[in-house]
Protein backbone atom coordinates (compact mmCIF):
# COMPACT_ATOMS: atom_id res chain seq x y z
CA UNK A 1 0.00 0.00 0.00
CA UNK A 2 1.28 3.41 -0.82
CA UNK A 3 1.04 5.67 2.75
CA UNK A 4 3.08 8.83 0.89
CA UNK A 5 0.78 12.00 1.93
CA UNK A 6 -0.42 14.12 -0.59
CA UNK A 7 0.82 18.31 -0.38
CA UNK A 8 -2.11 19.32 1.06
CA UNK A 9 -2.01 16.68 3.99
CA UNK A 10 1.93 17.39 4.52
CA UNK A 11 0.87 21.13 4.80
CA UNK A 12 -1.89 20.26 7.40
CA UNK A 13 0.90 18.32 9.55
CA UNK A 14 3.46 21.31 9.34
CA UNK A 15 1.12 24.53 9.96
CA UNK A 16 -0.55 22.12 13.54
CA UNK A 17 3.70 21.52 14.42
CA UNK A 18 4.70 24.94 13.67
CA UNK A 19 1.88 26.19 16.23
CA UNK A 20 2.59 24.22 18.66
CA UNK A 21 6.13 24.29 18.51
CA UNK A 22 5.81 28.56 18.65
CA UNK A 23 3.16 28.93 20.95
CA UNK A 24 2.72 25.86 22.66
CA UNK A 25 6.04 25.45 24.15
CA UNK A 26 7.04 23.26 27.61
CA UNK A 27 6.98 25.77 29.48
CA UNK A 28 4.06 27.31 28.29
CA UNK A 29 1.76 24.10 28.36
CA UNK A 30 2.78 24.20 32.17
CA UNK A 31 1.36 27.70 32.71
CA UNK A 32 -1.70 26.64 31.00
CA UNK A 33 -1.92 23.32 33.05
CA UNK A 34 -1.31 25.26 36.61
CA UNK A 35 -3.90 27.69 35.49
CA UNK A 36 -7.19 27.13 37.09
CA UNK A 37 -9.39 26.24 33.85
CA UNK A 38 -6.13 23.63 33.33
CA UNK A 39 -6.56 24.72 29.69
CA UNK A 40 -6.03 27.85 26.97
CA UNK A 41 -9.05 29.25 24.97
CA UNK A 42 -6.19 31.20 23.10
CA UNK A 43 -4.92 28.16 22.12
CA UNK A 44 -8.36 26.93 21.12
CA UNK A 45 -8.58 29.84 19.15
CA UNK A 46 -5.53 29.56 17.30
CA UNK A 47 -6.66 26.01 16.61
CA UNK A 48 -10.05 27.52 14.85
CA UNK A 49 -8.36 30.37 12.67
CA UNK A 50 -6.11 27.48 11.44
CA UNK A 51 -9.45 25.70 10.22
CA UNK A 52 -8.46 23.00 12.16
CA UNK A 53 -11.68 22.77 14.77
CA UNK A 54 -13.13 22.28 11.36
CA UNK A 55 -10.71 19.79 9.90
CA UNK A 56 -13.69 16.51 10.01
CA UNK A 57 -16.53 19.00 8.77
CA UNK A 58 -17.47 18.17 5.81
CA UNK A 59 -16.87 20.75 2.98
CA UNK A 60 -20.77 20.91 1.79
CA UNK A 61 -20.97 22.23 5.63
CA UNK A 62 -18.20 24.88 4.85
CA UNK A 63 -15.35 22.60 6.91
CA UNK A 64 -12.20 21.26 5.68
CA UNK A 65 -13.48 17.53 5.35
CA UNK A 66 -9.68 16.54 5.78
CA UNK A 67 -11.40 12.58 6.36
CA UNK A 68 -9.68 10.44 8.49
CA UNK A 69 -5.95 10.94 7.57
CA UNK A 70 -5.96 14.53 7.90
CA UNK A 71 -7.40 13.75 11.25
CA UNK A 72 -4.44 11.04 12.03
CA UNK A 73 -2.01 13.71 11.13
CA UNK A 74 -2.89 16.43 13.00
CA UNK A 75 -3.79 14.10 15.65
CA UNK A 76 0.31 13.17 15.80
CA UNK A 77 0.92 17.14 15.84
CA UNK A 78 -1.59 17.77 18.75
CA UNK A 79 0.31 14.72 20.88
CA UNK A 80 3.43 15.51 20.16
CA UNK A 81 2.53 18.86 21.69
CA UNK A 82 0.69 16.90 24.60
CA UNK A 83 -2.21 19.71 24.25
CA UNK A 84 -4.53 19.83 27.28
CA UNK A 85 -7.51 21.54 24.73
CA UNK A 86 -10.57 19.65 24.15
CA UNK A 87 -9.09 18.84 20.43
CA UNK A 88 -10.47 15.16 20.87
CA UNK A 89 -13.20 15.42 22.52
CA UNK A 90 -14.87 18.40 20.72
CA UNK A 91 -13.11 19.17 17.10
CA UNK A 92 -12.99 15.41 16.44
CA UNK A 93 -15.82 13.19 18.28
CA UNK A 94 -18.85 15.77 19.12
CA UNK A 95 -18.11 17.44 15.74
CA UNK A 96 -18.23 14.08 13.56
CA UNK A 97 -21.15 13.05 15.39
CA UNK A 98 -23.01 15.86 15.14
CA UNK A 99 -21.99 16.13 11.25
CA UNK A 100 -23.33 13.11 10.38
CA UNK A 101 -26.29 12.45 12.92
CA UNK A 102 -27.98 15.65 12.45
CA UNK A 103 -29.91 16.98 10.39
CA UNK A 104 -29.68 20.00 7.82
CA UNK A 105 -30.84 22.79 10.25
CA UNK A 106 -28.80 21.19 13.40
CA UNK A 107 -25.78 21.14 11.52
CA UNK A 108 -26.18 24.63 10.26
CA UNK A 109 -26.82 25.76 13.94
CA UNK A 110 -24.23 23.48 15.28
CA UNK A 111 -21.22 23.30 13.35
CA UNK A 112 -20.26 27.03 12.17
CA UNK A 113 -19.86 27.68 15.95
CA UNK A 114 -17.84 24.70 16.40
CA UNK A 115 -15.88 25.05 13.73
CA UNK A 116 -14.97 29.04 15.06
CA UNK A 117 -14.10 27.70 18.52
CA UNK A 118 -16.82 29.40 19.99
CA UNK A 119 -18.36 26.22 21.20
CA UNK A 120 -16.91 23.32 22.99
CA UNK A 121 -19.13 20.36 22.94
CA UNK A 122 -18.48 16.88 24.37
CA UNK A 123 -19.91 13.29 23.42
CA UNK A 124 -21.43 12.07 26.54
CA UNK A 125 -21.76 7.97 26.10
CA UNK A 126 -20.51 4.94 27.31
CA UNK A 127 -18.35 3.46 24.28
CA UNK A 128 -17.66 -0.02 25.66
CA UNK A 129 -21.81 -0.78 26.05
CA UNK A 130 -22.75 -0.42 29.46
CA UNK A 131 -25.14 2.67 28.63
CA UNK A 132 -27.64 2.83 31.41
CA UNK A 133 -29.06 6.34 30.81
CA UNK A 134 -32.67 6.35 29.67
CA UNK A 135 -34.58 8.81 27.58
CA UNK A 136 -38.66 9.10 28.65
CA UNK A 137 -41.00 10.23 25.88
CA UNK A 138 -42.93 13.04 27.37
CA UNK A 139 -45.63 15.24 25.64
CA UNK A 140 -43.33 18.17 24.07
CA UNK A 141 -40.06 15.93 23.94
CA UNK A 142 -37.91 13.41 26.50
CA UNK A 143 -36.77 13.14 29.79
CA UNK A 144 -33.48 11.95 30.38
CA UNK A 145 -32.20 10.62 33.82
CA UNK A 146 -28.96 8.70 34.36
CA UNK A 147 -25.46 9.24 34.81
CA UNK A 148 -22.52 9.76 32.45
CA UNK A 149 -18.61 8.85 34.26
CA UNK A 150 -16.00 10.28 33.24
CA UNK A 151 -16.54 12.50 29.93
CA UNK A 152 -13.75 13.75 28.69
CA UNK A 153 -13.84 18.11 29.02
CA UNK A 154 -17.04 17.25 29.99
CA UNK A 155 -16.89 20.02 32.54
CA UNK A 156 -16.27 22.89 30.04
CA UNK A 157 -18.42 21.92 27.04
CA UNK A 158 -20.98 24.34 26.55
CA UNK A 159 -22.67 21.46 24.36
CA UNK A 160 -22.96 18.00 25.70
CA UNK A 161 -24.37 15.24 23.23
CA UNK A 162 -26.43 12.77 25.44
CA UNK A 163 -26.48 9.36 24.37
CA UNK A 164 -29.79 7.14 25.86
CA UNK A 165 -32.09 3.98 25.79
CA UNK A 166 -35.78 4.85 24.73
CA UNK A 167 -37.37 3.55 27.87
CA UNK A 168 -39.21 0.31 26.37
CA UNK A 169 -37.85 -0.04 22.86
CA UNK A 170 -33.92 -0.42 23.77
CA UNK A 171 -33.47 2.30 20.98
CA UNK A 172 -29.82 4.22 21.51
CA UNK A 173 -30.78 8.07 20.66
CA UNK A 174 -28.60 11.15 20.99
CA UNK A 175 -28.96 14.30 22.32
CA UNK A 176 -28.11 17.44 21.74
CA UNK A 177 -28.50 19.40 25.09
CA UNK A 178 -27.03 23.02 26.18
CA UNK A 179 -24.39 21.96 29.09
CA UNK A 180 -26.53 24.45 31.84
CA UNK A 181 -29.76 22.44 30.97
CA UNK A 182 -31.89 22.29 34.11
CA UNK A 183 -31.57 19.04 35.84
CA UNK A 184 -27.88 18.27 34.42
CA UNK A 185 -24.76 18.45 37.12
CA UNK A 186 -21.33 18.26 36.42
CA UNK A 187 -18.26 16.91 38.86
CA UNK A 188 -15.18 18.12 37.01
CA UNK A 189 -11.68 16.92 37.98
CA UNK A 190 -8.29 16.55 36.44
CA UNK A 191 -7.00 13.49 34.74
CA UNK A 192 -4.06 11.69 35.60
CA UNK A 193 -2.80 13.69 32.28
CA UNK A 194 -3.81 16.68 33.29
CA UNK A 195 -6.51 17.02 31.33
CA UNK A 196 -9.87 17.62 32.19
CA UNK A 197 -13.02 15.22 32.50
CA UNK A 198 -16.62 15.16 34.54
CA UNK A 199 -19.06 12.93 36.00
CA UNK A 200 -22.15 14.35 34.99
CA UNK A 201 -25.90 13.33 36.39
CA UNK A 202 -29.09 13.85 34.74
CA UNK A 203 -32.10 14.13 36.80
CA UNK A 204 -35.44 14.57 35.02
CA UNK A 205 -33.68 16.96 31.93
CA UNK A 206 -36.12 18.39 29.72
CA UNK A 207 -34.69 16.94 26.02
CA UNK A 208 -37.05 19.23 23.32
CA UNK A 209 -37.64 16.84 20.57
CA UNK A 210 -35.76 19.02 18.21
CA UNK A 211 -32.51 18.02 20.61
CA UNK A 212 -32.37 14.49 18.76
CA UNK A 213 -30.11 13.79 16.44
CA UNK A 214 -31.37 11.70 13.53
CA UNK A 215 -33.02 8.71 14.93
CA UNK A 216 -31.83 5.24 16.21
CA UNK A 217 -27.99 6.26 16.49
CA UNK A 218 -26.61 2.91 16.91
CA UNK A 219 -24.79 1.96 13.89
CA UNK A 220 -24.23 5.70 13.35
CA UNK A 221 -22.64 6.76 17.15
CA UNK A 222 -20.66 3.45 16.42
CA UNK A 223 -18.92 4.57 13.24
CA UNK A 224 -17.95 7.55 15.18
CA UNK A 225 -16.58 6.15 17.79
CA UNK A 226 -14.65 4.45 15.44
CA UNK A 227 -13.44 7.42 13.76
CA UNK A 228 -12.42 9.05 17.37
CA UNK A 229 -10.62 5.86 17.94
CA UNK A 230 -8.46 5.65 15.16
CA UNK A 231 -7.32 9.46 15.88
CA UNK A 232 -6.70 9.37 19.73
CA UNK A 233 -4.66 5.84 18.62
CA UNK A 234 -2.96 8.77 16.11
CA UNK A 235 -2.76 11.32 19.18
CA UNK A 236 -0.43 8.29 21.10
CA UNK A 237 1.89 7.35 18.22
CA UNK A 238 2.43 11.62 19.04
CA UNK A 239 3.07 11.14 22.17
CA UNK A 240 5.40 7.67 21.47
CA UNK A 241 7.90 9.69 19.41
CA UNK A 242 7.95 12.74 21.87
CA UNK A 243 9.52 10.19 24.69
CA UNK A 244 11.41 8.15 21.96
CA UNK A 245 13.32 10.98 20.91
CA UNK A 246 13.38 12.43 24.66
CA UNK A 247 15.05 9.54 25.97
CA UNK A 248 17.62 9.40 22.93
CA UNK A 249 18.56 12.49 23.66
CA UNK A 250 18.93 12.43 27.47
CA UNK A 251 21.24 9.11 26.45
CA UNK A 252 23.62 10.91 24.38
CA UNK A 253 24.16 13.99 27.11
CA UNK A 254 23.89 12.05 30.78
CA UNK A 255 26.95 10.29 31.14
CA UNK A 256 28.32 8.19 33.80
CA UNK A 257 31.95 6.75 34.81
CA UNK A 258 32.95 9.54 32.26
CA UNK A 259 30.97 8.66 29.02
CA UNK A 260 27.22 8.89 27.69
CA UNK A 261 25.02 6.37 28.75
CA UNK A 262 23.79 5.92 25.33
CA UNK A 263 27.23 4.14 24.68
CA UNK A 264 26.20 1.28 27.23
CA UNK A 265 24.84 -1.83 24.97
CA UNK A 266 22.38 -2.71 26.98
CA UNK A 267 20.61 0.62 27.22
CA UNK A 268 21.09 0.43 23.32
CA UNK A 269 19.25 -2.71 23.12
CA UNK A 270 16.18 -1.31 25.47
CA UNK A 271 15.80 2.00 22.96
CA UNK A 272 16.20 -0.29 19.76
CA UNK A 273 13.80 -2.49 21.42
CA UNK A 274 11.39 0.79 21.81
CA UNK A 275 11.92 1.80 18.31
CA UNK A 276 10.39 -1.43 17.19
CA UNK A 277 7.24 -0.71 19.44
CA UNK A 278 6.74 2.81 18.20
CA UNK A 279 6.79 1.84 14.58
CA UNK A 280 4.77 -1.52 14.91
CA UNK A 281 2.36 1.37 16.94
CA UNK A 282 2.75 3.56 13.50
CA UNK A 283 1.84 1.18 11.54
CA UNK A 284 -1.48 0.42 13.70
CA UNK A 285 -2.45 3.39 13.40
CA UNK A 286 -1.79 3.92 9.70
CA UNK A 287 -4.39 0.65 10.04
CA UNK A 288 -6.89 2.11 11.87
CA UNK A 289 -7.15 5.09 10.41
CA UNK A 290 -7.59 3.25 6.68
CA UNK A 291 -10.46 1.53 8.20
CA UNK A 292 -11.98 3.79 10.30
CA UNK A 293 -14.74 4.68 7.72
CA UNK A 294 -15.09 0.95 6.02
CA UNK A 295 -18.61 0.43 5.54
CA UNK A 296 -18.46 -3.34 6.79
CA UNK A 297 -18.58 -2.12 10.70
CA UNK A 298 -16.67 -5.85 11.51
CA UNK A 299 -14.05 -5.14 9.68
CA UNK A 300 -13.69 -1.65 11.20
CA UNK A 301 -14.21 -3.37 14.64
CA UNK A 302 -11.04 -5.54 13.97
CA UNK A 303 -8.91 -3.16 13.04
CA UNK A 304 -9.27 -0.81 15.80
CA UNK A 305 -9.49 -3.46 18.55
CA UNK A 306 -5.71 -4.46 17.04
CA UNK A 307 -4.42 -0.91 16.96
CA UNK A 308 -5.50 0.03 20.19
CA UNK A 309 -3.80 -3.69 21.68
CA UNK A 310 -0.88 -2.94 19.82
CA UNK A 311 -0.44 0.75 20.57
CA UNK A 312 -1.53 0.31 24.34
CA UNK A 313 1.17 -2.37 24.64
CA UNK A 314 3.39 -0.18 23.28
CA UNK A 315 2.49 2.96 25.42
CA UNK A 316 2.56 0.78 28.08
CA UNK A 317 6.08 -0.49 27.17
CA UNK A 318 7.45 2.55 25.93
CA UNK A 319 6.70 4.56 28.55
CA UNK A 320 8.33 2.23 31.19
CA UNK A 321 11.29 2.18 29.40
CA UNK A 322 11.39 5.72 29.46
CA UNK A 323 11.46 6.28 32.87
CA UNK A 324 13.55 3.67 33.80
CA UNK A 325 16.16 5.00 31.37
CA UNK A 326 15.83 8.53 32.96
CA UNK A 327 15.80 7.35 36.37
CA UNK A 328 14.05 9.65 39.04
CA UNK A 329 13.81 12.61 37.15
CA UNK A 330 11.90 10.49 35.05
CA UNK A 331 8.83 10.88 37.07
CA UNK A 332 9.35 14.56 38.05
CA UNK A 333 7.42 17.45 36.45
CA UNK A 334 10.57 19.39 35.20
CA UNK A 335 10.54 17.27 32.52
CA UNK A 336 8.33 16.33 30.02
CA UNK A 337 8.87 12.44 29.57
CA UNK A 338 6.97 12.58 32.82
CA UNK A 339 4.11 14.16 31.17
CA UNK A 340 4.09 12.14 28.01
CA UNK A 341 4.21 8.68 30.51
CA UNK A 342 0.77 10.21 32.28
CA UNK A 343 -0.61 10.67 28.54
CA UNK A 344 0.07 7.26 27.62
CA UNK A 345 -1.03 5.82 30.80
CA UNK A 346 -4.43 7.64 30.04
CA UNK A 347 -4.82 6.45 26.53
CA UNK A 348 -4.82 2.77 27.39
CA UNK A 349 -7.71 3.47 29.31
CA UNK A 350 -9.79 5.50 26.94
CA UNK A 351 -11.83 4.49 24.33
CA UNK A 352 -11.57 0.82 25.99
CA UNK A 353 -8.62 -0.48 27.82
CA UNK A 354 -6.03 -2.55 26.20
CA UNK A 355 -7.58 -5.47 28.04
CA UNK A 356 -11.30 -4.82 26.75
CA UNK A 357 -10.19 -4.49 23.46
CA UNK A 358 -7.76 -7.91 23.80
CA UNK A 359 -11.00 -9.45 24.74
CA UNK A 360 -12.95 -8.45 21.81
CA UNK A 361 -10.61 -9.49 19.70
CA UNK A 362 -10.40 -13.27 21.44
CA UNK A 363 -14.62 -13.56 20.78
CA UNK A 364 -14.53 -12.55 17.36
CA UNK A 365 -12.00 -14.69 16.79
CA UNK A 366 -13.80 -17.43 18.56
CA UNK A 367 -16.76 -16.56 16.81
CA UNK A 368 -15.12 -17.27 13.07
Amino acid sequence: MDFSISDEQQMLLDTTRHLIAKDYTFARREQIRASAEGWSRDTWHQLAELGLLALVIPEADGGIGAGAIGAMLVANAIGEGLLLEPFHASAVLATRAIAQLGDDGQRAHWLPTLAAGDTIAALAHEDTGHDDTTATPVADGWRLDGRKPAVAHGDIAELLLVSARIAGSGELALFALPADSEGIERHGFRCVDDQRAADIELRGVSAPAASRLGGDATESLQSVLDFGLAALCAEAVGVLDKILAATIEYSRTRRQFGTPIGSFQALQHRMADMLMQVEQARSMSYLASCRCTDADAGVRAHALSSAKVAIGQAARFVGQQAVQIHGGMGMTDELDVSHCFRRLTAFELRGGSTDWHLRQLARRLRAA
